[in-house]
């Protein structure tokens, strides 16, 4: 709090600003929805403190807010210090992967399944009917403290309204740069997308086929690799032969996967990525 005290001060006497200072750390879920409460806006943007927006994002998702059957839109995330190490400029791909291929795919049917925390756009009159269900999540007897973006994606679905990716809205954030921090965020991220799979298991037959086959694919994919890589390990240590059949078919899937992105994004480095 003292290290933006001085940012709050310029802030203070401009009238289009309003500071909320909670009495305690309460978490981002309750701080967003003091922020939410406290606003009166048609449309909510929700910006993360590492992000940094171009200047033409907000008018380009408030563009396609003005179909009332939105109800929240996402815009491109890039990696503002993609070029710091080797894992940065991983992420950076990996980010480019969720939008431009993940993202996209689920809004040219419908719903994109989960709009990310760090650049979404909501529909305030959607919001007022969610906020109660939002703040009171539970996760294992106790009160929900991550996946905040995909938990109000899927309750905007299940309220009836569609969810949008605009790619060139595009929103630059700061990603880990050492594996520690960049395990613990992919952890809280898997528990968050099986957790929320269980929500979006009553919603599929409301949706596009496309939908129900992307959902199960991000949840059965990774298991299977890891049942793959289970089975190639085990064969090696109690049949003393190589599995390179195994190694050879993920290998190739992965390639193959790579280079379609370096051709859509005109960038050879996406065959490294692999």
């Amino acid at each position: 709090r003292d290290v933006v005290g001085p940012v709050h001060k310029i802030y203070a006497n401009d009238a289009r600003f309003s500071i909320i200072l909670l009495a305690r750390n309460v978490g981002k879920r309750k701080a967003q929805i003091a922020a939410i409460r406290g606003s009166s806006g048609d449309l909510v943007l929700n910006v993360d403190s590492d992000t940094i927006l171009a200047a033409d994002v907000v008018t380009k998702l408030a563009a396609k807010m003005r179909d009332p059957d939105i109800g929240a839109a996402m815009g491109q995330l890039v990696a503002s210090n993609r070029n710091d190490t080797w894992l940065t400029s991983l992420i950076d791909m990996e980010y480019w992967l969720a939008c431009n291929e993940e993202r996209a795919a689920q809004a040219r049917f419908g719903a994109v399944m989960c709009c990310c925390g760090p650049c979404a756009m909501y529909r305030r009159s959607a919001l007022a009917l969610l906020l109660d269900q939002y703040e009171t999540q539970f996760f294992r007897g106790k009160p929900s403290d991550f996946g905040e973006d995909r938990h109000l994606t899927i309750l905007m679905l299940k309220a009836g309204f569609r969810t949008e990716y605009v790619p060139d809205a595009i929103a630059a954030t700061v990603v880990p740069d050492t594996l520690g921090p960049y395990l613990r965020q992919q952890l809280r991220w898997a528990r968050s997308t099986f957790r929320d799979t269980f929500l979006a298991l009553r919603l599929l037959p409301e949706l596009d086929g496309y939908l129900t086959l992307d959902v199960v694919g991000q949840n059965l994919g990774p298991l299977l690799l890891a049942l793959s890589a289970l089975a190639a390990l085990a064969e090696l240590a109690v049949g003393g032969s190589v599995p390179w059949w195994t190694g050879l078919t993920i290998a190739a899937m992965t390639m193959v996967r790579c280079s379609v992105a370096a051709l859509r994004a005109g960038e050879l480095r996406f065959l490294g990525f692999s």
